[in-house]
């Protein structure tokens, strides 16, 4: 097991915060999962890619940070394949080896930074689509306990960029592999509407052309970690009520909004638009210009800063709609 003290974590996060962690542990196979018993009773975060966690100056416990690799397809069944990744593995890496290889349907989270250990957690979603319609089974570690446990789909409870993993289970189980129900032969999922036009009436639709599809439409609206800091979209949309959302529409007829079984799922970034804060600028971070949703490091950004700026824009999206968004960015 590798580890490290007063480890310097700007390079392990997207938004570039110049952090720091007391301790981090390096899980590079199944052994040092095993031995997680030892951090018991200690303070500790997982860290996967680093793209949806925001630190303080100081992280004064331990981070524990997955880079087991390795792909492999386990099972071959009628349709589709069962197909095995590390958590370790570099999630846009994964999806571009899976199109390679003919196992299909993950081609509308192309390009999502991050791990694949960290999507099943976040449940991460892109361009009509979220983990849980491809993830099979996860395998855990109890990090107290030692107990090692494959955890299927429904047993998850995935719900919008929600699991028990980031529910009830954070903290109690750390994700070392994931298993993926994947086609064998490509379906184009085309019902978010923006990657329909992208698409347009292209006579040989391949998968590999959705997803650089997909890519080419995030790097239009997201900054390049490389070059702005950012956590990507760091709030979640908001869900109201047919009644609330009935009340906005008639204030706001323009709003974009879409049903789903809860109510009416509102776009944040419109929300946050509206409010003013579109391109904002506040001393080391605003908000950028492209996209309202995304909150950037305009330069020596602390964990502080950011989370100042996140509740102003809370606070001023209730105050004008008398709704409430929140973070989906991790601010630990």
């Amino acid at each position: 097991m590798r580890t490290d003290s007063d480890f310097l974590l700007k390079a392990y996060n997207t938004f570039g915060i110049e952090a720091v962690a007391k301790k981090i542990v390096f899980l590079e196979d199944s052994d040092d999962f095993r031995k997680l018993g030892d951090y018991a009773g200690q303070s500790f975060f997982i860290l996967g890619g680093g793209s949806n966690v925001v630190f303080p100056d100081r992280y004064n416990g331990t981070v524990l940070h997955p880079v087991n690799k390795g792909i492999a397809l386990v099972e071959n069944r009628d349709g589709y394949y069962i197909v095995e990744a590390a958590a370790g593995e570099v999630w846009a890496e994964f999806v571009d080896y899976c199109i390679s290889q003919g196992w299909y349907g993950v081609e509308n989270l192309a390009g999502i930074p991050g791990t694949v250990g960290a999507a099943p957690v976040q449940n991460v979603g892109a361009y009509g689509m979220e983990a849980k319609d491809v993830v099979d089974a996860v395998h855990c570690f109890g990090i107290v306990s030692g107990e090692e446990r494959w955890v299927g789909r429904n047993e998850c409870r995935f719900a919008y960029r929600w699991s028990r993993f980031k529910g009830e289970w954070a903290g109690k189980y750390i994700i070392d592999r994931v298993r993926f129900r994947l086609n064998k032969t490509f379906v184009p999922n085309l019902s978010y509407k923006a990657l329909a036009t992208a698409i347009g009436d292209k006579d040989e639709l391949t998968a590999r052309l959705l997803a650089n599809t997909v890519v080419s439409i995030r790097d239009s609206k997201l900054p390049n970690p490389k070059e702005i800091g950012s956590a990507g979209s760091f709030f979640k949309n908001p869900v109201v009520d047919g009644e609330t959302y009935g009340r906005l529409k008639e204030q706001y007829p323009d709003m974009v909004a879409f049903p789903v079984e809860e109510g009416f799922k509102l776009a944040a970034g419109w929300l946050i638009e509206q409010c003013g804060w579109k391109g904002k600028r506040v001393g080391r971070v605003g908000v950028y210009e492209k996209q309202a949703l995304v909150l950037v490091n305009r330069g020596g950004a602390t964990g502080a800063d950011v989370r100042a700026l996140a509740e102003k824009i809370i606070d001023d999206v209730q105050a004008k709609f008398g709704v409430q968004i929140e973070p989906e960015a991790i601010m630990v």
